[in-house]
């Protein structure tokens, strides 16, 4: 039996654009017929892009999905494909299509409905329930999606019961940090315990906060790996499959595989089949380190996300800090330098030391950088306010009038020039609060959302390390300050950074409570306050920016608390509560 030439189009289609997601994927057969495949797989919903979300509650949406699909299937002829969309049959589905020599020949249904983190597919869509077969050059081949491979009970063991040898099941996988590894290890326990090869095709892209990050994979019978195609970039992966060997294929009742290699067309030709044989299996794909794989991931989302929303460039406040760098350096990589604008806005608590280390970023990176002081219109503000305020003492608003000063000023030059604001706030901040509504908070995408403080430090070393060296030293070496009054530090009102993120961490991503954090090593008084500010801040959470998903649980889809939520049973005792109530009527006014 001759090798099954398949081809893993790993592809960037973007939600809604219908026509552009059409011609990419129209420009991907043509790199199929010229590599002579029998079967190109694309990823999960690639003709209307993932997530679609409330898209499909218009019926026009799903009209005219159709119609580019009906189009596609017109492009077909040469040889067999695989493509997601959205079939309507009474009811709305996530669909995979089999697509032979112009003709629509199979559509499978997503059985397994992921409805968790991020996706809320059970909105929109009913789960299939026939297992999907067909047979082409001799081999099974059954064909599922995303989650269906995810679940020991899903189509992929009905498939191989049925007499499937190989499995394609295609993705829109969206990334975080760890979830290549995830992947693989369930990838090959499906092939073994199966029997079948598995071809896994993902989408790459950026999508709002989500980020797919690629990584198609293809695995044999015994679930070893065949082949990887990169991370974070578009693929065309083209693999010569072999028959499985040792596979009984004993059919039961639980599907029927309609034979479509009985229609002769070019691909099945003796001459090609000979230029198959000659191409060797791909190599596998460089495996990035943990701080190379979340930095691609936020060149990615950054680049995305500014290009489909069709900016022109993007706008940073530089502090002087190592956040803002970071976002910097990020935008510059993925944006280039032309299109990135460094401000520094500075107030009577600035350093001189941080003007000369935000301009020598601006210098290092080849970026715009403007000086905007914003010591007048802060004079003004506190002039105004002057007669409503007598008697107060000075407190956290005025520091937040400077941020909201700057915040102002970033949003008039985004209006004038149409640049996004991309904000610098980290996860730790937005965690705790300790960011300024409608200050620096103020923007359209916030960068390094998902990434704690001690994160931030390790992704500005790790980048650092290249040739170019852009952030300067004092950067990553001076302790972290607003500076927003005088000798200010961010030690002053939080723990120190790696005492507050494993905290964080373990009460935001991993659902611990007070006691089982305290259990770790931690001080209860630390632990309640760190608490207390977390559960405080939600409304503030809700009226941020979206941000790229890094970690398992992100401050956003990933994490839907209530705003006015009176729940606090994580405290271990009624003490411990009536601290976190003080703490949360004082930070009712940082906002």
């Amino acid at each position: 039996m001759q090798p099954l030439r398949v081809a893993l189009a790993q592809i960037n289609s973007t939600v809604g654009d219908l026509e552009g997601n059409l011609e990419k994927i129209r420009h991907t057969l043509e790199l199929g017929r010229e590599q002579s495949v029998d079967l190109i797989a694309f990823p999960e919903l690639a003709i209307t892009g993932y997530p679609p979300e409330d898209l499909l509650l218009k019926p026009r949406f799903i009209e005219d999905s159709r119609k580019a699909l009906d189009t596609l299937v017109t492009l077909s002829r040469g040889f067999s494909l695989i493509v997601g969309f959205v079939d309507q049959n009474q009811a709305l589905y996530n669909a995979a299509a089999l697509i032979h020599e112009g003709q629509l020949a199979l559509i499978h249904h997503k059985w397994c409905l992921p409805n968790y983190g991020v996706f809320d597919e059970n909105r929109y869509f009913t789960p299939g329930k026939q297992p999907t077969l067909f047979e082409l050059k001799g081999r099974t081949i059954g064909v599922n999606i995303c989650e269906d491979i995810w679940s020991q009970s899903g189509p992929t063991s009905t498939q191989a019961e049925a007499g499937a040898d190989l499995i394609i099941n295609i993705n829109a996988s969206p990334y975080h940090l760890q979830k290549s590894r995830v992947r693989e290890e369930l990838l090959s326990k499906r092939a073994l315990e199966n029997g079948v090869q598995i071809v896994y095709v993902n989408m790459v892209g950026g999508q709002d906060e989500l980020v797919f990050d690629g990584g198609s994979l293809v695995y044999d019978e015994r679930g070893r790996l065949l082949a990887r195609a990169a991370q974070f970039e578009e693929a065309f992966l083209v693999i010569d499959l072999p028959a499985p060997s040792g596979r009984s294929k004993t059919k039961t009742s639980g599907g029927t595989a309609l034979d479509i290699s009985k229609t002769s067309h070019p691909c099945f030709g003796e001459k090609l089949r000979k230029k198959r044989a000659e191409i060797p299996l791909p190599k596998r794909s460089k495996n990035f380190t943990p701080e190379e794989e979340i930095y691609r991931a936020l060149v990615m989302g950054v680049s995305d996300y500014v290009k489909k929303n069709q900016f022109n460039k993007g706008v940073i406040g530089l502090s002087g800090g190592v956040d803002s760098a970071l976002t910097a350096v990020i935008a510059a990589d993925a944006l280039g330098k032309d299109n990135v604008v460094g401000v520094f806005m500075p107030s009577r608590y600035s350093s001189e030391e941080s003007r000369v280390d935000a301009e020598g970023l601006a210098q290092n990176l080849g970026i715009a950088f403007k000086t905007l002081s914003i010591e007048d219109p802060f004079q003004a503000s506190l002039a105004l306010l002057s007669e409503t305020f007598q008697g107060r003492q000075i407190d956290v608003t005025e520091e937040n009038l400077q941020s909201r000063i700057r915040g102002n000023l970033l949003m008039a030059l985004s209006n004038k020039f149409g640049w996004l604001v991309l904000t610098t706030g980290n996860k730790s901040e937005f965690s705790v609060g300790y960011a300024t509504l409608y200050g620096d908070m103020a923007g359209g995408f916030a960068v390094i959302k998902d990434l704690w403080k001690t994160t931030v430090y390790r992704l500005a070393m790790m980048r650092n390390k290249k040739r170019d060296q852009p952030i300067p030293l004092r950067i990553l070496e001076k302790a972290p300050t607003a500076e927003l009054r005088p000798n200010q530090k961010d030690e002053d009102s939080l723990p120190p950074y790696d005492m507050l993120d494993p905290i964080l961490e373990a009460y935001v991503e991993e659902h611990k409570s007070a006691q089982d954090i305290v259990s770790m090593g931690y001080a209860a008084s630390i632990v309640s306050k760190v608490i207390s500010l977390v559960d405080r801040s939600e409304f503030k959470r809700r009226q941020a920016p979206v941000g790229i998903k890094i970690t398992s649980r992100a401050l956003g889809k990933d994490r839907r608390m209530p705003i006015t939520n009176r729940y606090r049973g994580f405290y271990k005792s009624k003490t411990e509560h009536e601290s976190a109530t003080t703490e949360k009527k004082r930070r009712m006014k940082i906002a």
